[in-house]
């Protein structure tokens, strides 16, 4: 059995999911309404507050999709209640960011501002002129978002600027050690 697959998800108290024909989910909670449509041959059961995730066989296809559902659907429920959130940091003499109305104006080294508008289902904060967190319900929006975002100027490894995500870990390089002899 997979470890993760047969975990139960506990569903809040506030949240609803509906399972419809060709297991179509919805969940609608109060961050939002997420509906996905997931693979037909994987059985989702809702006892109560609990949902379940069964497989039909052992066989590989299966295996794989057993533990893959169980993580959709859970992403679902804790995106509707709690949401998702990434946080990017800017480095680099001069280089900052502003939000002007539902945009993301930045200043990266470049000869104009790039500018990002916020799309359905993301917000975007600016507390600082460094830092942008990016937020909203739904998990692989807010990954994909933020990753678009700090595609505009990834970090180099020699100063380190750029912009990259608050917990990553850029790695240096030593940068020339002058002429040789």
């Amino acid at each position: 059995m997979s470890r993760i697959g047969r975990m139960p998800i506990t569903v809040p108290a506030g949240v609803t999911v509906d399972i419809a024909e060709g297991n179509v989910v919805t969940v609608k909670g109060p961050k939002g309404e997420l509906t996905q449509a997931l693979r037909p041959e994987m059985k989702i059961k809702l006892d109560g507050a609990v949902l379940t995730v069964e497989r039909p066989s052992d066989d590989k296809l299966h295996r794989s999709l057993h533990g893959l559902t169980r993580s959709l659907l859970h992403n679902m429920v804790v995106g509707v209640t709690d949401g998702y959130k990434k946080e990017l940091e800017v480095n680099g003499v001069g280089y900052r960011v502003a939000k002007e109305g539902n945009n993301l104006v930045m200043t990266l080294g470049y000869s104009h501002p790039v500018t990002v508008a916020e799309t359905d289902g993301i917000k975007i904060d600016v507390p600082a002129p460094n830092k942008i967190v990016i937020s909203g319900c739904d998990k692989q929006k807010v990954g994909q978002f933020a990753a678009e975002v700090r595609e505009k100027r990834p970090p180099e490894p020699y100063k380190g600027k750029g912009i990259k995500y608050a917990d990553e870990v850029i790695r240096r390089k030593v940068g020339k050690t002058g002429a040789k002899k």
